[in-house]
């Protein structure tokens, strides 16, 4: 088995099975990288070794596991067959017996050398330097960032109380040579640690690695439950110990195989106005008050490679990541909630904004109670959207399970709506940070109702010629289109609750169970993109109704077809678009890139 001590030696192994280009022209880290590595993510072109950086002496490493074959040679396996591994050692560990441990051997012997460990010969302090960020390549991704910014720091922090360690993964903008913003969102371990050193007036050492090795990047990524050590699981996945070594200018460990390792500390109380920066939905985050990291030093490799990725609108390589991530992590759910058989977190929608589970009932409205139970589970709390489907049901095709909504979802029984609640610091549609609403949609199978037999087995041209005549009634429609015969997608300038009002009302539309309407900028004809267009833009309790909606008492009765306005409204932050000028820069150098 092939194994990597950091982001470099990966990067020099792909080069070697035809997965690595080098691009020895010079590039501008400011806007031209992002445009060349989103373009080549679409196009399924390799990894890229920027070696001629403009403004500074480090080459650029970006895309490193934009492909699913990347993430399998990360790994030396397949995700899902770790994941699968992972949950019948689980189940069968409980409780554990000597031919468990027998039968389990390789598994047992892959967590015993997971444990981390120290190391005196630290790759990544092979030169020590003054910190001095300004050296470093940072990229700048899109036109209104609000400088640049960090992209992919694995942040290592301490809890001050207990002394556990978590690493994870938040932007950082460079301020100046030795200062950045230090972006702890909601639900995040280190925030956590900050929120505990603030309690005691003391300041969190932090260490800001760059350029570890695939399996503690992907250990980073992952939305690891809060007392699982990520360094741990990193071991796990490749099967050898996560070194650590003594920090040079501060007490805490720091990552021993790295490119780089910024060391420093975040005071407390003090805070900074951090962003826009284009985040993973696609848009800009607003600017907002963060705390400030200071850097005291930066150690390094000789040869160090500075690791880079971008977020927008998808595909982006966070796509890998965190579809990787949770084939492995996924099946362990049943170890909390053992009626899953099945759950997807789309990358479309940013991961957070649309969660379809797959259940076993075996009891009435048995899923709805998970799905409540999940709200409350780790990163699966910042879930806005949880459609529930039977076990069965392929989770990840979003076409199959639209039509299970279409012929088993009831919005009287089977939604529910849960307003003010925490929500993924990035979501926008609330206009109220780290606040928001969420939804359940239940389309199970209830054995008290059989299928519902309207608008089933329509064919594509059906479907559109039930749908062409409506397209009519409002000159604000620039156009429709009816997936699984049972969401209606509709395009508009402008106004889209007046349109979806309208439509909900159309019992003409039979077996459509759902409406959205979408703006200008969504492809009704790409299934990334409206997947997307969706569900990054509506507040669930803002901008959903239904053919019917009352109250009787306190409690809201909902009747017919549910309507989503998903288009843009004001407020909400920009679009991530790059300028002219940088795409047809890159549209004219594309061929001497790829030379």
């Amino acid at each position: 088995m092939i194994r990597f001590r950091t982001i470099g030696d990966f990067a020099r192994y792909l080069g070697t099975v035809g997965e690595l280009h080098r691009v020895t022209v010079e590039v501008d880290p400011h806007l031209e990288m992002t445009e060349i590595a989103t373009r080549a993510v679409r196009e399924q072109k390799p990894a890229i070794l920027f070696e001629n950086v403009r403004g500074s002496g480090y080459p650029v490493l970006i895309n490193a596991l934009a492909t699913e074959r990347r993430c399998e040679l990360a790994l030396q396996k397949d995700p899902s067959q770790l994941g699968q591994e992972l949950i019948r050692f689980v189940e069968e560990a409980m409780p554990p017996s000597p031919s468990m441990l027998f039968r389990q051997r390789k598994m047992v012997s892959r967590f015993l050398h997971s444990f981390p460990r120290r190391t005196s010969a630290p790759l990544s302090q092979e030169v020590v330097e003054e910190a001095d960020l300004d050296t470093l390549p940072v990229l700048t991704c899109w036109p209104d960032d609000g400088g640049p910014f960090f992209t992919l720091p694995q942040v290592v922090t301490y809890d001050p109380r207990t002394g556990k360690r978590n690493i994870g993964i938040y932007r950082l903008q460079r301020f100046s040579k030795n200062t950045t913003g230090m972006h702890w969102q909601i639900q995040k371990g280190g925030g956590f640690h900050y929120a505990q050193a603030e309690k005691l007036g003391k300041e969190l050492e932090v260490a800001v690695a760059l350029g570890t090795d695939p399996a503690l990047l992907l250990a980073t990524v992952a939305a690891l439950p809060e007392n699982i050590d990520e360094a741990m699981f990193a071991g796990f996945l490749r099967g050898s110990r996560t070194r650590f070594a003594k920090g040079k200018t501060i007490s805490i460990d720091v990552p021993a195989d790295a490119e780089f390792v910024i060391e420093g500390v975040v005071p407390p109380g003090e805070r900074r106005r951090e962003g826009p920066f284009g985040d993973h939905f696609g848009h800009y985050s607003h600017a907002a008050e963060f705390p400030v990291f200071y850097a005291k030093a930066m150690t390094r490799r000789r040869d160090a490679i500075y690791p880079a990725t971008v977020v927008g609108i998808p595909p982006q390589e966070d796509k890998y990541l965190g579809d990787t991530t949770q084939h492995i992590l996924g099946p362990l759910i049943r170890t909390l909630h053992s009626e899953i058989t099945d759950l997807w977190a789309y990358y479309e929608a940013g991961f957070h904004n649309l969660l379809v589970v797959a259940v076993d009932q075996r009891y009435g409205k048995e899923a709805m109670k998970t799905a409540l139970g999940l709200f409350g589970t780790g990163q699966l709390s910042l879930s806005k959207s949880i459609i529930l489907v039977s076990s069965g049901v392929n989770v990840r095709d979003f076409g199959e399970v639209i039509r299970n909504v279409g012929e088993h979802f009831d919005p009287h029984e089977d939604f529910v709506l849960i307003p003010r609640v925490p929500m993924d610091t990035l979501d926008f549609t609330s206009y109220t940070m780290n606040l928001g609403s969420k939804m359940i949609i239940d389309a199970t199978r209830k054995r008290e109702r059989g299928v519902r037999e309207e608008g089933r087995g329509k064919t594509e041209s059906q479907d559109e010629e039930r749908i062409s005549h409506l397209k009519g009634i409002d000159r604000r429609i620039l156009d429709m289109r009816l997936v699984s015969g049972s969401l209606l997608l509709v395009k508009v300038k402008s106004h889209g609750k007046e349109i979806v009002q309208k439509l909900v009302q159309h019992t003409e539309l039979a077996g459509v169970r759902m409406i959205a309407a979408v703006s200008e900028d969504v492809n009704l004809n790409d299934r990334e993109n409206y997947i997307w267009g969706i569900f990054t833009r509506f507040d669930c309790a803002r901008d959903i109704l239904f053919t019917e909606q009352k109250l009787v008492g306190i409690s809201p009765v909902y009747k017919g077809m549910m309507g989503v306005d998903a288009t843009w409204k004001k407020g909400y932050p920009e679009v991530l678009r790059m300028t002219d000028e940088i795409v047809n820069k890159v549209e004219q150098r594309w061929e001497d890139y790829w030379r």
